[in-house]
């Protein structure tokens, strides 16, 4: 019985997958520019792709944030979830590339009345089988068996490298989100400080009304200086409100209440680089996203090798092997044993078209992936290139924002000067000062502007994941 059983697994290892008819795996040729603009300056010393999120961001409490999302985070634990699904299905079908042995074993005692000289006499007797079997198996001559595993495999793997860019857009927004916070906590700080100045200046300008040094209108312009940073105050309450709500979301429950204490404020923060962009053609091999896509597609073209082999004969192999005894005690004799061996073949002659669409649609499934694939890719260096132009660009901005501000600010002692000189009026007043806090937001905007997109290149160039 071992022999058989030896022969059944040797010749469906044979047998199995002879023909593989699935177009050949050929990576789609890059539909980007062979290099980044050297204008944005790609070139850097550190490769973002062989950093983790905890060697990239040096903030402690950012790191307490992100640490906390990536072990609770709901969706992520359903992308994971979603991983073992893949790895389970897979391995479901892979195992219909082998036959399923099946081992059986019955014992039977009847009484049958058998007519005789004598009339009917009752004989009883026993019988006793034990074997193993093979199910109906497919010797798979034309690949369909293989090119359905192997469309399952991708499609794991692909499940994978999902994960993977889940983790990696999950630290992007747990990232972006927190400098948000940081910018709103420094734009409140900002305009708390601003009411409170605007507050003692209309409390001199009432002073003055009731002095009659000066006119009930700049005392009403006072007042509203007042207004619009109370009123900017009221509002980046309201931002900071759901910026948390977000983070609460992202971490997956409450915000842990013993985070550290941060050392970085907004346009404070340090990153471990420069960043080195490498090639587009490296992202093939960094991306997650990107390597999902060419998955997919390895999935689909597995699954048109599965659609051709439909159109020829499918072959199908039954067999048994054991002992059969009216004795127990012989079971197991030589002259017991027993065996059986049934091929089958099977092909429809008439499906209304049913193979032919089935075809068709998976060509048309490689169609899209193909697409698909392509346009990852083209937002992959989409993305690394908006970063990089960012780091450049937004870089200049800071600058001018801060020019701006020192500027602003000579603007507003003077105007200051003037009005209390009697030079000017107050709306000169006014204009400055509306102007000198529109500046410093700015700044803290360009600012957090600045460090997010730090994490922005540092997540396109397919950093993070540990």
């Amino acid at each position: 019985m071992k022999h058989y059983i030896g022969f059944l697994m040797a010749a469906s290892a044979t047998l199995a997958g002879c023909v593989n008819m699935a177009p050949d795996h050929v990576q789609p040729e890059l539909s980007t520019a062979p290099a980044y603009d050297p204008a944005s300056r790609p070139d850097g010393s550190v490769v973002a792709a062989q950093l983790s999120w905890r060697e990239y961001f040096y903030d402690p409490q950012l790191k307490a944030y992100l640490a906390a999302a990536i072990e609770n985070n709901r969706d992520l634990v359903a992308a994971t979830a979603r991983i073992a699904q893949a790895q389970a299905q897979y391995r479901i079908q892979d195992s219909q590339r082998l036959p399923t042995i099946i081992a059986s074993g019955n014992a039977s005692r009847s009484r049958m009345p058998v007519n005789g000289a004598n009339g009917v006499t009752p004989v009883e007797s026993d019988r006793y089988d034990v074997g193993v079997g093979v199910s109906s198996f497919e010797l798979d001559f034309w690949g369909r068996v293989a090119n359905l595993s192997e469309a399952a495999r991708a499609e794991y793997l692909a499940t994978v490298s999902a994960q993977r860019a889940f983790y990696l857009s999950l630290i992007a927004d747990v990232a972006s989100t927190y400098l948000e916070l940081e910018e709103t906590q420094e734009q409140i700080k900002l305009s708390q400080a601003t009411a409170e100045t605007r507050r003692e200046d209309l409390r001199l300008a009432k002073i003055r009304l009731d002095a009659g040094v000066t006119s009930a209108l700049d005392y009403q312009q006072a007042q509203v200086l007042l207004t619009q940073a109370e009123q900017a105050l009221a509002g980046q309450r309201l931002a900071l409100a759901q910026a948390q709500n977000r983070l609460t979301v992202l971490v997956g429950g409450e915000i842990p209440a013993d985070l550290p204490e941060s050392n970085f404020t907004i346009g404070e923060q340090i990153f471990a680089g420069p960043l080195d962009a490498g090639l587009p053609s490296d992202l093939l091999l960094v991306r997650p996203d990107i390597i999902a896509a060419e998955e997919r597609l390895r999935a689909a073209r597995a699954n048109i090798g599965a659609a051709r082999a439909a159109f020829f004969p499918s072959i199908s192999l039954i067999g048994s092997a054991g002992f059969a005894s009216d004795d127990l005690d012989g079971l197991f004799s030589d002259d017991s044993f027993t065996w059986s061996f049934g091929p089958s073949i099977s092909l429809p002659i008439f499906d209304a078209g049913a193979r032919n669409a089935q075809l068709n649609l998976s060509k048309a499934r490689e169609t899209e992936a193909v697409a698909n694939y392509d346009k990852t890719v083209q937002t992959a260096f989409r993305e690394v290139s908006d970063a990089l132009a960012g780091r450049r660009w937004i870089g200049e901005q800071v600058e001018t924002a801060r020019q701006e501000v020192a500027a602003q600010e000579r603007i507003a002692r003077i105007a200051s000067l003037r009005y209390n000189e009697g030079v000017s009026n107050y709306l000169e007043v006014l204009d400055a000062e509306r102007n000198l806090f529109s500046a410093k937001q700015r700044l803290l905007e360009v600012l957090r502007l600045r460090d997010q997109n730090n994490v922005s290149l540092f997540v396109a160039l397919g950093g993070g994941f540990e």
